[in-house]
C-alpha cells in the first residue's frame, strides 16, 4: 500500500505541473486512505507537500516569464491570512465530535465530507463550458476581490488543498491573465498559501518529518515532469479526464465516510 501512496505522490506533482491546480485534491485522500493518516494531520501534511511542490513549479515557470508576481501577491495576501488563521485557530476550535445526537459526526469525518463536497464543485467547474465574459459584467472591486480570496483561503485551510481550481478562474476573470500565466501564477499563490497555512499547524500537531520530506521529494519530481509534459498534452482533454476522476474520488470518499 505504501508503494501505491508514493506513486500517488508522483501523480500529485505531475497534475500540478500540467494544470497549475487539481493535484492537491488527490493529496488528502492518498494520505488518509492509502497511508492511513488521521484526516486532521493529513490536511496539515497536504499543505506542506502541495506548498513545497508548487514553490518549485512556480520557480520553474518564473524562469519562462509565466508568473505575474504583482498580481500574485494581490491575490495571495488575503487568502494566506485566512489559511493561517483557519489552521492555527479554527481547526483547533472544532470539537472532536461535531454532532453527537441523533448520530455521531467526528471532526475527521466532517472534514472529509466537506472535502468531498469541494471536490464535486471543483469537478463540475472543470467540466462546465466557460462562457465568454466581458469586463463590463465582472465586478473587479477591491472589496469583492479581498472577500473572494479570503473565502478561498478558509476553504484551503479547512481541507488542506492548494485551491488552484478556485484560484485559476479568478486570475483569468479578475486579473485578466492568459491561461498559461494564470497556471504559473497560481502555483506561486498556492505555495504561499499552503506553506503559511502549514506554519499554523506546526504548534498543533506532531510531524513525521522523515515521511513528509520523502513524500514531498517524490511530488517535486512529478511537478518537473508535469511542466515538461505540458508542451505535449492537450490541456482541455486532460482537465476533462481529471474532472471525472475527481468526481469519482469524491463519491468514493462519501461512500467510505457514510
Amino acid at each position: 500500500m505504501e508503494i501505491l501512496g508514493y506513486i500517488g505522490a508522483l501523480c500529485i506533482g505531475l497534475i500540478l505541473g500540467l494544470t497549475g491546480g487539481g493535484g492537491s485534491i488527490l493529496t488528502v485522500p492518498i494520505l488518509v486512505y492509502i497511508m492511513l493518516i488521521n484526516p486532521v494531520t493529513a490536511a496539515a501534511y497536504s499543505l506542506f507537500i502541495v506548498g513545497t511542490t508548487s514553490a518549485f513549479g512556480a520557480f520553474q515557470n518564473s524562469q519562462k516569464g509565466l508568473v505575474d508576481f504583482q498580481k500574485g501577491f494581490l491575490f495571495a495576501v488575503p487568502s494566506f491570512i485566512a489559511v493561517y488563521l483557519t489552521r492555527r485557530y479554527l481547526v483547533k476550535l472544532l470539537p472532536d465530535n461535531i454532532i453527537e445526537n441523533p448520530f455521531v459526526l467526528t471532526k475527521g469525518t466532517f472534514l472529509m465530507i466537506f472535502f468531498a463536497i469541494i471536490m464535486i464543485l471543483a469537478a463540475i467547474s472543470m467540466l462546465k463550458k466557460k462562457k465568454t465574459t466581458t469586463s463590463e459584467n465582472i465586478d473587479t472591486s477591491i472589496i469583492m476581490l479581498v472577500f473572494q480570496t479570503f473565502f478561498i483561503g478558509i476553504i484551503i485551510g479547512l481541507v488542506g488543498a492548494g485551491g488552484g481550481f478556485l484560484i485559476i478562474p479568478s486570475l483569468v476573470l479578475f486579473a485578466k491573465l492568459p491561461m498559461k500565466k494564470a497556471v504559473g501564477t497560481s502555483l506561486f499563490i498556492i505555495a504561499m498559501n499552503s506553506l503559511i497555512g502549514f506554519i499554523g499547524d506546526i504548534q498543533n500537531i506532531s510531524i513525521d518529518w522523515q515521511f513528509l520530506l520523502l513524500f514531498t521529494s517524490i511530488s517535486i519530481i512529478g511537478i518537473f515532469l508535469g511542466i515538461f509534459l505540458n508542451k505535449f498534452v492537450n490541456e482541455t482533454q486532460l482537465k476533462k479526464g481529471f474532472a471525472y476522476f475527481v468526481l469519482l474520488m469524491a463519491v468514493f470518499i462519501l461512500f467510505k465516510e457514510f
